[in-house]
């Protein structure tokens, strides 16, 4: 789907994706906070959910025995769906607050300057109240789960809080990052065992290195500009040297991966998953052409397809372990 070059007169952002159901189905009324909520660009909140998935699966698959049911080594549908609907709401309400911190930056840059605040299309008391009733919806999702998990759930807020200043004052705002999008590798966990262990611990550090790989992707979309108004970036950092830093982040998320599969006893065929999660990263590699914006945002956003890969794994993991009896 190509991006609309300029339809700030129109009520959407410069880079808006074009015959979205955002703009087909919602009044113009909503389309600002349709926007807000980067309703309008689903990949945020997929990636966001990933390590919820990830984690789910493998709590539900650990440990196995030959011949335990098939339903007892999946992820509950029930948490999946509350996942789904968390990572929607959290994200949304997520990119509201950074866009509310952001608004003098994203004046100052070209692709960001006619989101809804910067361009005047809503006031910042009413993105103030759309963000708390996101973060109302993420928050009935998350009083579903045991009070462990409810826990864990809201001291990730301290790092969302901070997330949108990082880039002022450190190069590695993608860090920051890392650590509010993976939370979800420790929360799948949480709710299946009511603690945190081994497993979910490296499933989130693996976690936080794929996301400084594909956010430093995402990045170089707008380094010149992040130059010009003084925003610090993985991307600006690492600059020509990026492909031999993708493949430490990248390596390093794989290796951490199989660790947490290894200590929680997933079967071995979950690792097929790595496996083709890890060619589908080094291409990703190979073919990066970081002074090519349009490239960029076609990779990063082909990182979803890394999760599907990584979730299928765990999920055939568990297949393999009920029919193996009956091979």
């Amino acid at each position: 789907m190509e991006p609309v070059q300029s339809k700030a007169a129109q009520g959407r952002v410069a880079d808006a994706p074009n015959r979205h159901w955002v703009y087909r189905v919602l009044p113009r009324a909503i389309w600002p906070y349709a926007q807000l909520a980067r309703w309008d660009r689903p990949i945020g909140w997929q990636l966001l959910l990933w390590p919820c998935w990830w984690s789910a699966a493998l709590a539900a698959s650990a440990y196995p025995r030959p011949g335990d049911p098939l339903l007892s080594l999946l992820p509950a549908p029930l948490y999946l769906v509350l996942f789904l609907i968390g990572a929607i709401a959290m994200r949304g309400a997520g990119c509201t607050y950074n866009d509310i911190v952001d608004q003098d930056i994203d004046n100052q840059v070209e692709r960001t300057s006619s989101r809804p605040l910067p361009s005047g299309q809503t006031t910042r008391r009413r993105a103030w109240l759309f963000l708390v009733l996101q973060a109302l919806v993420g928050l009935a999702v998350l009083l579903q789960f045991n009070s462990f998990a409810i826990l864990l759930g809201v001291c990730s807020l301290a790092i969302v809080a901070v997330y949108p200043f990082m880039k002022r004052i450190t190069n590695w705002p993608q860090l920051f990052l890392g650590l509010a999008f993976s939370w979800g590798a420790l929360m799948g966990w949480a709710v299946e065992f009511g603690d945190l262990d081994g497993p979910a611990i490296m499933l989130y550090i693996g976690s936080i290195l794929w996301v400084i790989g594909y956010d430093t992707i995402y990045a170089h979309q707008d380094k010149e500009d992040d130059a010009i108004v003084g925003v610090r970036s993985t991307a600006r950092l690492f600059g020509d040297n990026t492909k031999a830093w993708l493949a430490g982040l990248y390596g390093g998320t794989l290796i951490c991966f199989a660790i947490a599969f290894a200590s929680a006893q997933a079967p071995v065929v979950a690792l097929a998953g790595l496996i083709a999660a890890g060619a589908h990263m080094a291409r990703q590699i190979a073919v990066l052409d970081i002074d090519d914006p349009d490239q960029c945002l076609r990779l990063f956003r082909s990182n979803n397809q890394v999760g599907w890969l990584i979730f299928l794994g765990l999920i055939g993991g568990a297949l393999w372990v009920t029919l193996k009896p009956l091979v």
